[in-house]
């Protein structure tokens, strides 16, 4: 059981916490192939989703995830809450806890949102993605994806294109992917790529024929219009020309290399739909696999912290 109140990021994370909620995750995957889509774990225990920021895969994901745990869950969206009349992230925080849930998962548009909130709470506490910080549980399903394609870590060649600068997803497969021991390539025009991110271990590519040559893995980013003040680029198709995923650029990159994107995608911009829906995809697979893996973390969190009590 994981030795740990919150998820909050995988920077920190070991290996071996990592490769737990795999291996757990792994034991969920057939759950919805069966004719009652649920297992007892979670019965009693309530999870709260708290969305202060649009999502589609990641809030139904972690519903779902919760739901085939038997949990009871709470939906809560800011924009049709007290949040649009003005109420803080604390005092929607305190009031939550009045209703004594388990299991609070947050997505916020400012960084550090998710690690206020899990000092102020004494329930569990997941980061469902909290401004360009981190998303740890679109790392974990990530990696997990890449395990079932692949099946070890150590030496695979993963290359990620797109706006790092302002992704979440790519932080957390930064810190994930690497502790797990794969090679990570970031790919990006100059202004979408953070100042000093080699620090992290990782290598760095302007040239997207450069960074695909021989790679394992290939995972496309969105561009995120929403967070762009300025002139990153100077057009949509120009950017993807000169790093779109096409059949032509991927066709320098390993035989069996497989394309990952989380979602949601701009087709035409950052990847072409003839890679997005060929062979070499996992994208769909990438969301079946989310809510495995988060049925895992809600389970090795909340059962494994109430076991802990109990022995104590």
């Amino acid at each position: 059981m994981l030795d740990r109140k919150d998820l909050l990021g995988l920077e920190g994370v070991g290996r071996e916490e990592i490769l737990e909620i795999l291996d757990t995750a792994k034991g969920f995957v057939d759950i919805p192939q069966r004719t009652v889509k649920k297992v007892p774990a979670l019965r009693g225990f309530t999870v709260v989703n708290a969305f202060y920021e649009s999502s589609t895969r990641t809030r139904t994901s972690f519903e779902i995830a919760a739901k085939r745990l038997s949990a009871d869950t709470i939906n809560f969206a800011a924009s049709s809450s007290s949040v649009s009349k003005g109420e803080t992230l604390l005092d929607t925080a305190k009031n939550l806890m009045a209703m004594a849930p388990d299991c609070i998962i947050l997505r916020h548009q400012l960084s550090g949102a998710a690690h206020f909130l899990s000092t102020q709470v004494t329930c569990h506490v997941v980061n469902a993605g909290d401004g360009t910080h981190e998303h740890p549980t679109q790392g974990l399903l990530d990696a997990f994806t890449i395990r079932e394609k692949k099946g070890a870590f150590e030496g695979l060649k993963v290359t990620i294109v797109g706006d790092i600068l302002h992704s979440r997803v790519a932080r957390s497969n930064i810190h994930g992917l690497s502790t797990l021991g794969a090679n990570v390539t970031l790919c990006a025009p100059p202004t979408l790529i953070p100042v000093a991110v080699e620090r992290l271990g990782v290598r760095v590519e302007h040239s997207l024929d450069r960074a695909v040559a021989g790679a394992d893995v290939v995972m496309a980013l969105r561009v995120q219009k929403e967070r762009m003040e300025g002139g990153y680029f100077p057009s949509p198709q120009e950017y993807f020309e000169l790093y779109g995923l096409t059949n032509a650029r991927m066709k320098g990159a390993d035989r069996e290399c497989i394309v990952m994107h989380p979602g949601p995608m701009n087709r035409g911009l950052e990847i072409a739909s003839e890679v997005a829906d060929g062979p070499r995809s996992v994208i769909l697979e990438q969301v079946s696999n989310g809510v495995a893996v988060r049925m895992a973390v809600l389970y090795l969190l909340v059962v494994g912290r109430k076991t802990r009590e109990t022995a104590d």
